[in-house]
């Protein structure tokens, strides 16, 4: 099965990059028992409230999760997803932190309209955002992700589900990981039926595998944790990559973008100004304590100014100071 299924992505003008561990694949297809039934693609169940998405331009629907860590409370619904209604089918972009959340979406999806979802397209490797994909297998979707989503996911997929497990509890069930069938080398379009979407693979920023949609249609971009709002940054790749990756996007105008973590929807490129002062400052600050020969055990301590002006500081901004140190003391 995994051979035929790289064998599909080879047709579809993708590649599927290396061979999927055993347990991955296994995992995908369903052979474990406990994942047998869990996401069978039967039609969404009526009692599965469906997230609460709006329309942030025409045919373009998001659900602004709350800036909240994954727990019992919110069955892992803590990152932005949404989707794109063409004239013949949707596309999803990313589906939340469990099979219960992706369920939500699609509740929200069919309340919305009857037509196939042709793609589910993940922006980057973290749980919150394509934990949630195995709610769409049933529908016949086509993955979508950036070249190096397969190699960053298999890494990781063990420690993500046995974790998550533990945070989510019970809402959790069910949950497995699908990895994309087809890869975005550097950019790729696809078609909804008289709606084209842009999708473009960047450098190592956020994490190494970020993938940003634009709806061609309404000119909305899809921008996933590359643009925090609200919510402190969280640093999984490399800092001066990110940086570099956020000017960049700066300097293409939007008319609206949709963040990973922030409100459905906000104006660019004004929405980047807070992210960008904050990775400029911990990249200041850690580079001075590399050059004044403190340890890294200090580089928790950096940008306390910053603290008043994000949420969840406290549970990610040590963590991405001692990434930045790591990273910056051999420049």
């Amino acid at each position: 099965m995994c051979g035929r299924m790289g064998r599909r992505s080879r047709r579809q003008g993708g590649r599927h990059a290396g061979a999927l561990p055993r347990w991955l694949c296994a995992a995908l297809l369903g052979m474990a028992p406990a994942a047998a039934g869990e996401a069978s693609g039967a039609a969404p169940d009526a009692a599965v409230a469906p997230l609460p998405v709006q329309e942030v331009a025409p045919g373009v629907f998001v659900y602004a999760a709350p800036y909240a860590l994954a727990g019992r409370d919110n069955a892992g619904a803590i990152a932005n997803v949404g989707f794109v209604v063409g004239r013949e089918a949707v596309a999803v972009i990313d589906t939340g932190g469990s099979l219960a959340a992706g369920r939500r979406l699609l509740a929200a999806l069919r309340r919305t309209t009857p037509l196939p979802v042709r793609y589910v397209i993940n922006t980057h490797v973290h749980p919150d955002h394509l934990l949630g994909n195995a709610a769409f297998l049933g529908e016949g979707a086509t993955f979508v992700g950036h070249r190096a989503l397969p190699d960053a996911l298999a890494a990781r997929a063990e420690s993500y589900l046995r974790s998550n497990a533990a945070l989510v509890g019970p809402d959790f069930a069910g949950t497995r990981i699908v990895p994309p069938t087809r890869l975005v080398e550097a950019s790729l379009d696809l078609d909804l039926g008289g709606r084209r979407l842009r999708l473009e693979a960047w450098p190592t920023a956020h994490t190494n595998s970020d993938l940003t949609v634009r709806d061609e249609a309404t000119d909305t971009w899809f921008l996933g944790d590359l643009l925090f709002v609200g919510h402190v940054p969280a640093l999984d790749g490399r800092l001066a990559g990110w940086i570099a990756v956020l000017r960049r996007l700066r300097e293409r105008p939007a008319a609206r973008v949709v963040p990973g973590h922030g409100p459905a929807a906000v104006p660019w490129p004004a929405a980047a100004g807070p992210i960008d002062r904050y990775l400029a400052a911990l990249a200041a600050q850690v580079r001075a304590m590399v050059r004044d020969g403190r340890p890294i055990g200090e580089a928790g301590r950096a940008v306390p100014d910053e603290a008043r002006d994000w949420a969840l500081f406290g549970d990610f901004n040590a963590r991405n100071a001692t990434a930045a140190y790591q990273e910056l003391e051999w420049e």
